[in-house]
């Protein structure tokens, strides 16, 4: 789980052009458009727009195609994700959700959890914040694509923070852990704040071998009750 830098969060005012977009069907398809119409929709000038589809599309978050009288517009999946995450958001605020399930098939990992779990910086972090020494390894879930987009309201919920921290030769980098229980154990669901991180996959950590105490093999399907706070 070495660091990677995070992404910076995406202001409002892109956000606002993101859902424009997206209630004209931008998600799912190219949308054909102008900084004129979109003007009229967020109240601001075609120069304004212009510069912020600019921005988008410097940051991945739309593809664009201009034409004569306009430009086609889509939104690409890192920009589907913002969206998804504000609607987690609004969806807290109105239902109060306090728990997310997380599905998935159970899978082998690479055996990188098990060295950082172990690592001396990790595992005084663990016992100080979440009061116990975690099974040297993680349980690697391979989530579904309903979990996948299910997954926004954990990252957009509060979790306890493992700050990075640094030996003579490298600096590991930061981990948010969320509250969690899989089978009747509790645990934590661990996030590596890693720009790129693969988010169709769960990495779990428990006091003791999940995949002995639970009796799981590889393709054995699970489901993770993350709570939310």
């Amino acid at each position: 789980m070495p660091e990677l830098e995070r992404r910076p969060p995406v202001k409002h005012e892109a956000v606002a052009v993101l859902k424009i977009l997206g209630l004209k069907g931008g998600v799912d398809r190219e949308v054909k458009t102008s900084c004129s119409n979109l003007g009229e929709k967020i109240g601001t000038s075609d120069q304004t727009v212009s510069r912020r589809l600019q921005s988008l599309e410097s940051s991945d978050l739309i593809d664009r195609e201009m034409a004569a009288d306009g430009q086609w517009i889509k939104l690409t999946e890192e920009g589907e994700r913002v969206l998804r995450n504000e609607y987690e958001e609004y969806r807290r605020i109105f239902e109060g959700a306090t728990r997310v399930d997380l599905k998935g098939e159970v899978v082998s990992g690479m055996g990188e959890g098990e060295y950082y779990i172990s690592l001396d910086g990790y595992q005084r972090q663990f016992q100080e914040k979440l009061g116990y020494e975690p099974f040297h390894g993680t349980l690697n879930v391979e989530l579904d694509d309903d979990s996948v987009r299910a997954r926004s309201a954990v990252n957009n919920a509060d979790g306890v923070v493992i700050e990075e921290w640094e030996n003579d030769e490298r600096t590991f980098g930061a981990l948010t852990c969320y509250e969690a229980e899989i089978g009747g154990v509790d645990g934590h669901l661990v996030k590596p704040h890693r720009s790129h991180y693969p988010e169709d996959m769960a990495e779990v950590i428990a006091p003791m071998k999940l995949r002995d105490e639970l009796g799981l093999e590889d393709g054995d399907e699970v489901t993770l009750e993350v709570k939310l706070r």
